[in-house]
């Protein structure tokens, strides 16, 4: 579903800040992969999902989805087939209109813009119906302003928008980072069960050693623009946090405070 080849990617190149983000990179996702990405400060992570989602080009590789060359296409156009959920709660969302009028963005993402305004009948009440579903009484404050939410609410409405059209890759960038430990464990329950309900193809970058091997069938390191390390199915499962110690021991790499103390 995802095929990432020879991928490099250089910022401040010539100057004395050059910093190589992307050494090479090769990485294949299957159809219905759910792959954890973990790493240390500037190990790669964020400007992989970037190089995805086409806010930074790439210097040298190719990036596809679903066998089609998506390495030239600008990012706006590359919405039809990726849904993301930023780190930041308050990206992602209109947050001065209802949660009804984001969630009725969010399924007109793609189509044809015409002069008709607002939400159907029907509209409002598929989107109650998936509102309840998320189990955090949101359904009952469906024209509530989402700048009004808290950050946990806003990163299930996030979510929700994100695959409300079952992209073809769900890039999960942190998304539970600013939130605390109570609420970010309630929004990756629920992230973990959309994209096993729905077989999404998804990377979910985390700090979170623990949160890395728990979710999904797949789990990759890197260190330095590199994928350094590379487990999935049963072994990734077996897997426990002194294991990925070990790994970025071995690579010279150091796990940061947020990670060991997460």
């Amino acid at each position: 579903m995802l095929e990432l080849k020879n991928v490099y990617k250089t910022f401040n190149a010539g100057t004395i800040n050059e910093k190589l983000a992307l050494a090479g990179i090769d990485l294949a996702l299957e159809d219905g992969d759910f792959c954890t990405v973990i790493g240390g400060n500037g190990a790669g992570k964020s400007t992989m999902l970037n190089a995805v989602a086409g806010a930074w080009p790439v210097d040298m590789g190719r990036i596809l989805i679903d066998g089609q060359d998506i390495t030239r296409l600008p990012e706006h156009r590359r919405a039809a087939y990726i849904g993301r959920v930023f780190q930041d709660p308050m990206m992602g969302t209109a947050a001065t209109m209802g949660i009804d009028e984001n969630l009725a963005l969010a399924a007109r993402r793609g189509a044809r813009r015409g002069l008709r305004t607002g939400t159907t009948r029907k509209e409002r009440e598929e989107y109650r119906a998936l509102l309840a579903d998320l189990g955090l009484g949101l359904e009952a404050r469906m024209t509530s302003k989402v700048g009004l939410l808290s950050g946990g609410q806003r990163q299930a409405v996030t979510l929700l928008m994100a695959t409300l059209k079952k992209p073809r890759l769900l890039l999960l960038d942190e998304h539970t980072a600013a939130l605390d430990p109570k609420t970010a464990a309630k929004v990756l329950e629920l992230s973990d069960r959309i994209v096993r309900e729905n077989g999404l193809t998804t990377l979910m970058i985390t700090h979170n050693m623990r949160d890395a091997i728990k979710y999904g069938n797949r789990l990759i390191m890197m260190h330095e623009g590199r994928i350094i390390y590379d487990v999935r199915g049963a072994e990734k499962q077996a897997l426990h946090v002194s294991d990925l110690l070990a790994r970025f021991e071995q690579s010279g790499a150091e796990a940061n405070d947020r990670m060991l103390f997460s």
